[in-house]
C-alpha cells in the first residue's frame, strides 16, 4: 500500500487525475472503475480538463461504477448514473455506451449483480479502480461487516450512511436505504486501486485502512491485501496517521528513483 500525503484536497484530485491520465495514455482502451462521492468530483474536474485540452481521451475507455441506490431509476437526479453524467460522461469524448453503473431500477436486482460481475469479467477486468471511502471505512456500500471476499450485491446502508447522504435528498423525497454494489473481492481483483480521501472527518477511517488490522469493521483496509494499492490523502485526512514523517519519506525516495528510471 502506497500512501501519498499531499497539502489540500486540491492537490489531492490533481495527483489522482495525473494517474488516470498516464493510464488512458499507456493503455486508451483501458476499464476504469469509477465511484461517486464529493471527493471523486474535483478528480474528474481535473480529467475533464485534460481531456478538454487533448492530453487524454476516453474515446476507447470502458467505465464501470462501483455502486448505485437500489429503486432509482438513471434518470432520477439522486442516482449514480445520473451524477457520472452530470460531473463526468457529458463532458468528455467517452462512448456512454460504454458506461456501466449498476441498474438501480432492476426487475431482478440479485440477477442484475450476477450480470454486472460476468460483464467486468467479459471486459477484462478493471484496470484502475477509483475509491472514495466513508467515515466508518466503507468503500462503494460495503458497509462494516462485509465479507473481505464479497462479489457484486444487493447491500443494506447503515444508518451513518444514510444520514451523511441526506443533505443529498429533499425533505420529503425518497432516499433509498439499500444499494448495489461491487464487492470487496470485486474491487480487489482490480490491477491498481486508487482511493482519496480529504478532510478531517475521514482521518479515523485513513487510520484505520492503512495502520489499523486486517477487519470487516473497516472494509477499506481489505486494500492492505492489495499488490498495487495508492490512499492519496490531504494533511487533514491523514492527521491521525502514526507514520506520516514515514509515508512522506518514502514518496520522496520513489520519486527520485521514478526520476532515475524516466517513468
Amino acid at each position: 500500500m502506497k500512501v501519498i500525503i499531499l497539502e489540500d484536497a486540491a492537490s489531492v484530485a490533481a495527483y489522482g487525475a495525473n494517474i488516470f491520465k498516464k493510464q488512458l495514455q499507456k493503455k486508451p482502451n483501458s476499464v476504469l472503475g469509477l465511484a461517486t462521492g464529493s471527493t471523486p468530483v474535483a478528480l474528474y474536474k481535473e480529467l475533464i480538463a485534460l481531456n478538454k485540452a487533448n492530453e487524454l481521451s476516453f474515446a476507447k475507455a470502458t467505465s464501470f461504477n462501483l455502486d448505485e441506490y437500489l429503486g432509482l431509476d438513471g434518470e432520477h437526479p439522486q442516482s449514480y448514473r445520473h451524477f457520472m453524467n452530470e460531473h463526468l460522461f457529458d463532458h468528455v469524448d467517452i462512448d456512454k455506451s460504454n458506461t456501466q453503473v449498476p441498474p438501480g431500477n432492476a426487475d431482478d436486482p440479485i440477477a442484475a449483480c450476477i450480470d454486472y460481475e460476468n460483464d467486468i469479467s467479459n471486459a477484462g477486468g478493471i484496470d484502475i479502480q477509483l475509491l472514495g471511502i466513508g467515515r466508518n471505512g466503507h468503500i462503494g456500500f460495503n458497509e462494516p461487516s462485509s465479507s473481505l471476499a464479497s462479489r457484486t450485491r444487493v447491500k443494506t446502508l447503515t444508518m451513518d450512511t444514510i444520514n451523511d447522504n441526506s443533505r443529498f435528498f429533499k425533505d420529503d423525497e425518497y432516499q433509498p436505504h439499500l444499494s448495489i454494489t461491487m464487492g470487496i473481492g470485486t474491487i480487489l481483483e482490480s490491477k491498481k486501486v486508487v482511493l482519496l480521501a480529504t478532510g478531517e472527518a475521514k482521518a479515523e477511517a485513513i487510520a484505520a485502512t492503512v495502520e489499523g488490522p486486517l477487519t470487516a469493521a473497516c472494509p477499506a483496509s481489505a486494500l492492505q491485501m492489495h499488490k498495487d494499492a495508492i490512499i492519496i490523502v490531504d494533511e487533514g485526512a491523514a492527521s491521525k496517521l502514526k507514520d506520516k514523517a514515514f509515508y512522506k519519506h518514502i514518496e520522496v525516495e520513489n520519486q527520485k528513483l521514478e526520476e532515475r528510471l524516466g517513468l
